[in-house]
């Protein structure tokens, strides 16, 4: 019963990228939850799911977490921050190792701006290890960009495609960047 990373999207074209958390237990309904955020799905049905596996009594603490992740996943794809980022923070107090929990909280920050927060947050992701990494460190170099570290950006973007040689949205970010030597 142990949660993962498995899946993510990204918000809008600029935005964060974001993950689900895999779910073994607490039954259909959270198994239909994981399963609707790793499809990128934010509808009212998926997230009713989602409340409906909350709402079960016979789920552990780090399912709880992992169904209270998935479900903020979706409230963040509808950049409704604030109920994204209550259930991030719930979900992550509950399962404390799901790097992805962390990741996810990073993306909430990062898409209110709130730059040198999200990169905490991601770093603990980092450091947790995540299943796709390269979304922490496209996400990060989002917020370094914004805090003029440009130099931080460029190597976290090139990270992003060291990791995922196929993914277009960092590559064509480092498309804007000149490297010169000093």
């Amino acid at each position: 019963m142990r949660g993962a990373i498995v899946a993510g999207l990204i918000i809008g074209c600029a935005g964060p990228a974001v993950a689900a958390v895999t779910v073994f237990g607490g039954g259909k309904d959270a198994q239909a939850c994981y399963q609707a955020a790793k499809d990128g799905r934010s509808d009212d049905v998926a997230i009713g799911v989602c409340t409906l596996a909350l709402g079960q009594s016979d789920l552990i603490d780090q399912d709880r977490g992992g169904t209270l992740i998935n479900r903020g996943v979706m409230y963040l794809r509808r950049m409704d921050l604030a109920t994204a980022q209550a259930d991030l923070d719930a979900g992550v107090m509950l399962n404390p190792d799901a790097g992805e929990g962390w990741l996810d909280r990073g993306a909430a920050y990062i898409a209110e701006r709130r730059w040198k927060v999200g990169i905490g947050f991601i770093d603990r992701a980092i450091a947790l290890g995540v299943t796709e990494p390269e979304k922490a460190y496209y996400d990060r170099a989002r917020a370094e960009e914004e805090l003029d570290d440009a130099k931080a950006a460029y190597f976290d973007y090139l990270e992003a495609v060291a990791l995922k040689p196929d993914w277009d949205l960092p590559k064509s970010e480092l498309t804007r960047f000149t490297v010169t030597a000093k």
